[in-house]
């Protein structure tokens, strides 16, 4: 039977190939991003069973699957929380968290080896969960941020403002942490909730229920407290103020 390995970490994909062998499977070609994998995928017979990294260096890899027509049972080998794996658990063959357990990777291609029909994963799905798509209202619950090799989820109640500073777009958690994002704030306009999220001026939005106390400012201007981000004041911008009450209600 042959596979394909998708993996952006080369030491992990020969690892993972030697593991793959050893259960008998043939490892047709080992493929190490988007691109690479989308040129092959047009070129080339389609494999029955993918062995697939969700984040690759550049970028996630269901991109491939919005170019390609492919319909390959698919094991995921990711850095993902468990909550993420459960999320995803009826849509794939099996999820193997890195790094990957012999005893695992056995057991899902056990699994494999006995479905009768196997189910496409449904890539809409995957989409939806990795870019926090709303698709009643398209607007974002959930926003993913890269951590070395990982992917951190925070959903949007757990984010408490988005700021931009050195030409950089962050986000600010409820546990007082900040991420990089790779978008920017006008992005950010169309993605957030209006009733959740405001932008009080050029560089913030805030979260409605993050807002600890709101101070009169000069100039007709207020000045927004939040629960644990104190690294900048927050100013409601003066052309602002006056969207900024009627969105309080």
């Amino acid at each position: 039977m042959g596979v394909i390995i998708i993996e952006d970490e080369k030491p992990s994909a020969r690892r993972l190939q030697r593991m793959v062998e050893k259960q008998g499977f043939s490892v047709l070609q080992m493929l190490h991003s988007v691109k690479e994998a989308v040129n092959w995928f047009k070129n080339n017979p389609h494999p029955e069973l993918i062995f697939l990294d969700v984040q690759l260096g550049d970028g996630l890899s269901f991109e491939i699957f919005e170019q390609i027509d492919l319909k390959s049972a698919i094991i995921f080998t990711t850095a993902y929380d468990e909550y993420a794996l459960r999320a995803f658990k009826l849509n794939s063959v099996d999820y193997l968290l890195k790094p990957i357990d012999e005893r695992e990777l056995e057991n899902a291609l056990k699994k494999y080896n006995t479905q009768l029909l196997k189910t496409p994963i449904d890539l809409s799905q995957l989409h939806r969960f990795l870019t926090g798509e709303n698709p009643e209202n398209q607007h974002k619950t959930r926003f993913s941020v890269k951590v070395g090799h990982h992917l951190k989820f925070f959903t949007t109640d757990e984010i408490e403002c988005f700021f931009s500073e050195n030409k950089g777009t962050y986000l600010h958690t409820v546990s007082n942490r900040n991420y990089l994002l790779e978008t920017t704030l006008e992005n950010l306009e169309n993605e957030l909730s209006p009733e959740e999220f405001f932008r009080v001026n050029r560089t913030f939005f805030v979260n409605l229920n993050a807002i600890q106390d709101i101070i009169g400012y000069s100039n007709s201007r207020f000045k927004i407290k939040l629960n644990n981000f104190n690294e900048h004041e927050i100013i409601v911008s003066r052309e602002r103020a006056k969207a900024f009450k009627k969105w309080l209600g």
